[in-house]
């Protein structure tokens, strides 16, 4: 047998023509996405980076990002993270909670669109708004308040309570951390096959057995991740901070807003590489969290 090569077509057959792609025009549907991602994400950031390097006469310096280290504020980079680690951690718990009872917990499915109706406006409702019904219900002369101590003689403001400190702060930002954990949570447990419990229980494992064994190993991704995603939502809260406590709170997003509007503090540049230093916060978190939500992928589908 011979090893030479067949003609790749009969003699006298003419020779195929190249095939012509054709123009496509559907590449344009993104550049609406393309313009808004680059006129409110990238360049501020080049904008932000800019701005950091530089002094109030515009020449290069570092000044400012060394200032980052001062006491004051590292103070500040700290009281964020410690509310958000807070209320990241609580909110994503109890949220847990609150979604497998109605969802897994064999409560009525009318209490689950209920609960799904709920965490969608809840999730979304923050800033001055939240701040103010907060302060109606739990203020000074809250009706809560004034509830608890005429009708139960329960003075919680006596008792060392306030709504205007750090712990008051972290209760107002649980208000929107919760919902928010319930409906990213949700897929997640709905993922739960009902099979993987019934072998578990024929194989003569307990409850307790199967959630350490099974459940938990393949829902920790998606706690953990959403979990991160709760930090982010609470590091880059603003308004409702600052309505609640007057700024007497020092987070970094209030710091940010002394430097750049100048009341008594006015070095914008400053404030650039606090924005920096949240930026740099942020992306880690996006991207544990990105991590993490593929990893929790392979169990979902």
């Amino acid at each position: 047998m011979t090893n030479a090569a067949l003609p790749l077509s009969a003699p006298g057959t003419p020779s195929a023509r190249p095939v012509r792609r054709r123009f496509s025009w559907g590449w344009l549907g993104i550049v609406p996405f393309l313009l808004f991602a680059f006129l409110f994400l990238i360049a501020p950031t080049f904008y932000l980076v800019i701005g950091s390097l530089q002094n109030a006469k515009g020449t290069f310096t570092l000044e400012n990002f060394a200032q980052l280290f001062t006491p004051s504020i590292l103070q500040t980079y700290e009281n964020s993270i410690e509310i958000s680690l807070v209320t990241a951690l609580a909110g994503g718990l109890f949220g847990f909670l609150l979604a497998y009872a109605v969802i897994s917990g064999g409560l009525p499915g009318i209490l689950r669109s209920a609960l799904m109706t709920f965490s969608g406006v809840a999730s979304n409702f923050a800033g001055v708004p939240l701040a103010l019904a907060f302060v109606f219900t739990l203020g000074r002369v809250g009706l809560f308040t004034i509830f608890l101590r005429d009708v139960l003689n329960i003075d919680i403001y006596g008792a060392g309570f306030s709504l205007y400190s750090k712990i008051g702060l972290e209760i107002v930002y649980l208000y929107f951390q919760f919902p928010l954990m319930v409906l990213i949570i949700a897929p997640a447990i709905d993922g739960l096959k009902k099979d993987w419990r019934e072998a578990a229980e024929n194989m003569g494992a307990s409850s307790f057995q199967y959630w350490r064994r099974v459940a938990l190993p393949i829902l920790m991704p998606s706690l953990l991740g959403t979990m991160i995603l709760l930090f982010g939502n609470s590091f880059g809260a603003q308004a409702t901070a600052y309505q609640l406590t007057g700024g007497f709170i020092d987070i970094v997003t209030i710091a940010i807003s002394r430097q750049m509007r100048g009341d008594v503090l006015y070095d914008p540049n400053l404030g650039y590489a606090l924005a920096m230093g949240m930026v740099i916060i942020m992306a880690i978190s996006i991207a544990g969290y990105s991590l993490l939500q593929r990893r929790s992928e392979r169990w979902l589908k």
